[in-house]
Order: structure tokens, then sequence, then C-alpha cells
């Protein structure tokens, strides 16, 4: 289960935030990542892409089942290529895969051609909105929860790494939590003031 929906903003409420450049969400299987992308692209006037959903589409089967197939080693080829292509579309929103940042030029292109937001939620928040979900191949083993500990402990680090921000996504609503990703991503592209000229 993700974030709480709130009901779809109206038109009357719908703004164009000042903001320049592509956002780029990182964080744990989850964490909201498609939810809270297309929320603040509807509201930052911007385009919205789900790497996970792109691969679908152009596989024409699940995530779960390319894992099946090809490995894990498979997929994050696959999921490469598609970061490189999908970081180098203008003016965009980008929900990721939680494993993106295992790769290291994945990593660079993150940090490099958007802001990078890392919406982070505790295992236990993790735990109770994916442990019903079939569709998480890493998580289908004898023991999930301590295998998401383990990836969450892995992975933590370098969404840290790579994020200019980091949002807790917590009990929140939907709505309250894309408003709060706003005003942080506008304070950070405002410029800093300038420091009281003293004179010799």
């Amino acid at each position: 289960m993700h974030p709480a929906r709130d009901d779809q903003d109206s038109d009357s409420t719908r703004c164009v935030s000042p903001f320049a450049g592509s956002v780029f969400l990182v964080g744990m299987m989850g964490a909201g990542k498609t939810s809270v992308g297309k929320l603040l692209a509807r509201h930052l006037g911007k385009t919205f892409h789900d790497s996970d959903q792109v691969i679908e589409a152009r596989t024409g089967v699940r995530i779960s089942l390319i894992f099946e197939l090809e490995g894990e080693s498979g997929f994050r080829a696959r999921e490469a290529a598609v970061i490189e292509e999908l970081t180098a579309l203008k003016d965009s929103v980008l929900a990721t895969g939680g494993g993106v940042v295992l790769d290291a030029r994945n990593r660079e292109l993150l940090k490099t051609r958007g802001t990078v937001v890392y919406l982070r939620a505790s295992v236990n928040e993790l735990w109770n909105r994916t442990r019903h979900d079939r569709n998480r191949p890493l998580l289908q083993t004898g023991d999930p929860y301590t295998r998401l500990c383990e990836l969450h402990a892995e992975r933590d680090p370098l969404y840290r790494e790579v994020a200019s921000i980091t949002v807790e996504t917590g009990a929140q609503s939907l709505k309250s939590l894309v408003a709060k990703l706003e005003q942080r991503l506008e304070r950070l592209q405002r410029p800093a003031p300038s420091s009281p000229h003293v004179g010799a």
C-alpha cells in the first residue's frame, strides 16, 4: 500500500510550479514513487515516466517474469538502458525502480541530469505496503521480511548518496507529501541570499 491517495485535484486547484528541470524519484519498493511521481508531475506541469512500467511495456511481460527468465542481471541490463534514455528527457518526473542505484552509471546519470529525491520509509512501513504483493521478485523468499531489511540496509546509503532531497513518507496523505516536496524543490532552486557587503 502506498501513501494514502487523495481525490484528484480539480482543474481550479492545479498550478504549475516554477521549478525547472527534471525530478528523479528513488527509494525502496513500496515507498510510493509512482503515486508521488504522477501527482508531482501534474502539479509541476511535467511529463511523468516510470522506468519499470516502460520496461514492462516494451517487453510485454511483468518485471517478475523478466527476473524469472533472465535473472536479476538481465533485468538490470534492461533497466540501465532505459535509465540512460529516460534521464535524458527534459522537464520530466521519473519514478525509478528500487534497485536502480546499485549501478554506478545509473547513479551518475541521476545525479548529473536532474534533481534526485529520496522517498524514505522505515522497513516496517515498507513491509506493511509490500507484504501481500506477489509482483516483488526480490521478496519471494522463505523470509521476505529479513530480505527486505537486507535490501534496505544495502540501498539506503546509495539513495542518500545520489539524493539532493530526502523526504520521510510516513503515514501522511499523498497530497500532503507532494505539497511538502514541492516546497523543498522550490527552496532548493531559490538563489541563496547574498551576504551583506562589509566595507574595508
